[in-house]
């Protein structure tokens, strides 16, 4: 399949994004909670997927969810804990890149639970995620697929840019090598969580560009929003001036005019 050209891209990306804006502007005004949980194969497209979406919304309404590795003091916390002082109130949008499937991905396959927190795991997490949604939140689950070729493609490109480095982790190259281990733990999740309530929905992440696209439209597709319309707002007219004269610039702190440089 040929990739996605980046005219039409940024023109359907642009629309996409528009859209988003409108289910911002509902979810705040029908108080609604939703949940976006991105997991997937490492390299496959979930943090740019996540960057587009929030590119153009309002960070207090929608915000992105990264926990890092669980304290010592979370360890021994049920395992769902610290994702729930997380969950949104009223008006908000939360963006989780990974959430609790840490526990049916890395965790199981590095070897970070025990076998037996793993099944405690696959039991509840379907409850968990009933009781959420019929406490009324909207949960959409999305797992990114990327082939072993392009991630490593991916990886290689990471390693020569210095902008991209920071994420390829140790963690991440062990993927390389646990391939088919990443697999059959996938398997085992989807069988146990794709549950009616809450389903995976799987995107195709080889091409960047689609994959986004793709994501985004049926994000919008799953959720019955509509257009608020937006109080009037008129500019208020500027008073005339009470003599205030500005400070000298030469009593404050400027930074240098490194812009002049580049000339």
């Amino acid at each position: 399949m040929a990739k996605l050209g980046r005219e039409v891209y940024e023109q359907e990306l642009l629309r996409l994004q528009t859209e988003l804006v409108k289910l911002q502007e509902w979810v705040k005004a029908a108080g609604a909670r939703l949940v976006v949980a991105f997991e997937g194969r490492d390299a496959a497209g979930k943090g740019s997927a996540i960057k587009r979406i929030t590119e153009h919304l309002n960070p207090r309404v929608a915000r992105i969810v990264a926990l890092p590795a669980p304290s010592e003091r979370e360890r021994t916390q049920w395992y769902f804990q610290r994702y729930v002082a997380h969950l949104p109130a009223a008006g908000e949008i939360v963006l989780l890149d990974r959430s609790w499937y840490n526990r049916a991905g890395v965790e199981r396959v590095m070897g970070y639970c025990t076998p037996e927190e793993h099944r405690l795991f696959l039991r509840q997490c379907p409850q968990f995620e009933r009781m959420l949604v019929e406490d009324g939140v909207l949960l959409r689950k999305y797992w990114f697929s990327v082939s072993d070729a392009e991630q490593e493609r991916r990886f290689r490109k990471r390693l020569d840019d210095p902008l991209k480095r920071w994420k390829l982790s140790p963690m991440d190259l062990e993927s390389l090598t646990r391939w088919e281990d990443y697999s059959r733990a996938k398997d085992e999740m989807m069988v146990h969580t794709d549950i009616e309530e809450s389903p995976w929905y799987a995107v195709e992440g080889d091409d960047k560009r689609r994959a986004r696209i793709n994501m985004i439209a049926h994000l919008l597709s799953t959720i019955d929003y509509h257009e608020v319309t937006a109080p009037k707002i008129k500019m208020p007219a500027r008073p005339p001036s009470s003599g205030y004269q500005r400070t000298a610039r030469a009593l404050q702190r400027e930074v240098p005019d490194h812009a002049a440089k580049l000339a």
